[in-house]
């Protein structure tokens, strides 16, 4: 059965694209995901900054890795220029007009079979096919269960700055108890939730400051800079509902920092 390929798709969308002169990028990273800088309205920004002068055709096909073969279509730009930033390089681009219901909505089927991520565009499409076309644009997901946590900084900041209901819905009257990882050292930090709103209102209190006033991560951000917040992940250990008392929590609390020995080896000072 034929496959209809990424650039078919394009053209018959009314993207103009020069198959003579383009390449493919494969975003992938763990610094600042493409993905979430893509959920932030910020992939244009995010690509444009480079290490090296990758981009050395008329234009660029972004294409985000959800992992396996599957990535996300971001949007084909011209290559305006560059100019050096320091150590890197700073593209200019511009977003090419007639894609505006694909991007975020189609899902590109690719196998990489190399590492490199700056792929030479070929002028019958290469091996990319348009695998799903979703109804709605791909955003941050909805609350996913509780046993199912696990967000960097980065996705917290945005679940948080979009207030999204299912996210503040779930948490909102749920005390708990959580865990901070710090993903460079290993070192993790456990805390409770026992207010009114809940883990929600500790969660946004961590996307405001990155420490949520405790000290050993306050001390942590003061050393390292406040970016280092990028290497926390955060996840819940249980939960209960309001009706829990607060010394439950608490003693729950304390029973989880004996568990993973945050005391000794974290970043919990009590």
């Amino acid at each position: 059965m034929n496959r209809l390929r990424l650039l078919s798709l394009l053209e018959a969308a009314g993207v103009a694209i020069d198959r003579n002169s383009y390449k493919i990028h494969l975003a992938t990273g763990d610094d600042f995901p493409p993905i979430d800088a893509f959920y932030a309205g910020a992939f244009k920004e995010w690509q444009e900054n480079q290490a090296n002068r990758n981009f050395g055709r008329d234009m660029v096909i972004g294409l985000i890795h959800l992992g396996a073969d599957r990535w996300l279509f971001a949007g084909v730009y011209r290559v305006l220029g560059f100019q050096p930033a320091g150590e890197r390089f700073k593209y200019e681009t511009a977003l090419l007009d007639g894609q505006e219901d694909l991007i975020g909505r189609l899902i590109v089927q690719h196998k990489r079979s190399a590492r490199a991520a700056y792929l030479v565009g070929q002028p019958d499409g290469g091996p990319f096919y348009v695998a799903e076309y979703r109804a709605q644009p791909m955003a941050v997901e909805d609350f996913p269960g509780y046993n199912s946590v696990s967000i960097s900084y980065s996705k917290l900041a945005l679940i948080v700055a979009q207030n999204l209901d299912t996210w503040r819905g779930a948490l909102s009257n749920m005390k708990g108890v959580y865990l901070i990882t710090d993903l460079n050292t290993g070192k993790l930090y456990v805390g409770s939730a026992t207010g009114n709103d809940g883990l929600w209102q500790r969660l946004c209190a961590y996307a405001a400051s990155g420490h949520g006033g405790n000290k050993d991560l306050k001390r942590v951000l003061g050393e390292h800079g406040a970016r280092y917040v990028e290497n926390f992940q955060y996840s819940l250990l249980e939960v209960a509902d309001s009706r829990a008392t607060d010394e439950y929590i608490l003693g729950r609390e304390s029973f989880w920092k004996c568990v993973v020995a945050s005391r000794q080896f974290g970043y919990n000072a009590n």
